[in-house]
């Protein structure tokens, strides 16, 4: 069954990409101004990371079983209310509860995942994990802009709708005997706190807060800054495309071997390391060969990466809490996504600097998770 949990976790994240280049002309169609646009699009990712924190709480109370159905039920149900999308306040609604509900699937089926892999073995899963992420990354864009095009946004999210609620009546019979029974000795509740404590989970939630970040930075940086190069939009569709396609391939091939054979704390630090580069280089790209370039290297970066926060979650958490712990690591995303897109727009810096400040920062926390990672191995010898 870890097959129909990849189908599982593809289609949350073609839920997420298929709305990234659709969004903000759906809300200015229906009258929205352009702040109101730009808060629909936040409103997403903003009840999204309730949606993960609760799912966390649930999971480890229930098991993934019950979560991921109403999950994907709920969700299913909330992008059929974009055909009834008249004025703008309805969207901001919708918004709300789509990311809401969208947000109790990914930390269930993760934690499903992670319950079932043998521990010698996943990096490796994660890595094919994050493969389904990759290819949700290349396909929904794409998807989403050409069915628009033909036919309407409210189409679109029917059909990602009628896909999910497929996948919860199958969830219903298919993961049925695989539900997680509880362990009788976990009655304790164990306090939020714990998880900030650990430096294993620590490095997992900064890692995908950063890694979030930087790919709200590129999502808003990126369209403008290849315009202002006097390229077109195809340019950053491919772009955006070589990048998911490179990630991919890192998931895939042979090289995913390297997550269980090398410290996921090392793959982490060259991995963020890499997209601290990339974003230099973007800053000081001036042709297509170098926007190609960077992108290759983001998408290198971005396939170490996703994998290592992965194992190091999983190594740091037993299964009692391991539902929680992916519910606060997907929040982080969420609000990475966020914090990256907005933040440069409140700074109000250009597509050099912002860039330059992306990977600087980047940069820092690639440098400081290898000194403290050092520090640990040194006290425990």
């Amino acid at each position: 069954m870890r097959f129909f949990i990849y189908a599982i976790i593809f289609f949350s994240f073609f839920d997420l990409f298929t709305q990234l280049p659709v969004m903000s002309t759906f809300a200015e169609s229906v009258g929205a101004t352009p702040f109101i646009a730009g808060l629909a699009v936040g409103m997403y990712s903003f009840s999204n990371t309730f949606g993960n924190i609760l799912s966390g709480f649930w999971t480890d109370k229930k098991g993934p079983f019950h979560v991921l159905i109403i999950g994907l039920l709920l969700t299913g149900g909330s992008l059929l209310l974009y055909r009834f999308v008249e004025e703008p306040v309805l969207l901001l609604a919708i918004r709300f509860v789509h990311g809401l509900v969208a947000g109790f699937i990914v930390p269930a089926a993760f934690t499903y995942l992670a319950n079932a892999t043998e521990q010698t073995k996943r990096g490796k899963n994660s890595a094919i994990s994050g493969a389904f992420v990759g290819i949700a990354a290349i396909i929904g864009p794409a998807f989403s802009g050409i069915m628009a095009s033909r036919q309407s946004v409210p189409f679109v999210f029917s059909i990602t709708a009628i896909c999910m609620l497929i996948l919860g009546v199958l969830t219903l019979f298919l993961l049925r005997n695989t539900n997680i029974i509880k362990s009788t000795k976990q009655q304790q509740a164990v306090p939020v706190r714990a998880f900030f404590r650990n430096s294993g989970t620590l490095k997992a939630f900064t890692g995908a807060f950063f890694l979030m970040f930087s790919q709200g930075v590129i999502a808003y940086q990126l369209p403008l800054h290849v315009q202002s190069l006097g390229f077109d939009s195809r340019m950053s569709g491919m772009l955006m495309s070589v990048f998911g396609i490179v990630a991919v391939l890192v998931f895939i091939l042979p090289t995913n071997r390297i997550f269980d054979k090398v410290a996921p704390t090392y793959t982490l630090a060259i991995g963020i390391g890499l997209m601290g580069i990339s974003q230099l280089i973007l800053s000081q790209s001036n042709d297509s060969s170098m926007l190609y370039s960077a992108l290759v290297c983001y998408g290198i970066g971005f396939g170490l990466l996703f994998p290592s926060i992965n194992s190091l979650l999983i190594d740091s958490t037993s299964t009692e809490v391991r539902g929680k712990a992916y519910g606060y690591f997907y929040a982080f995303f969420s609000f990475g996504v966020v914090i990256g897109s907005s933040l440069l727009g409140l700074l109000a810096l250009d597509h050099t600097q912002g860039f330059i400040l992306t990977g600087v920062i980047l940069l820092i926390f690639a440098g400081v998770s290898l000194i403290n990672f050092s520090k640990e191995k040194q006290a425990v010898h």
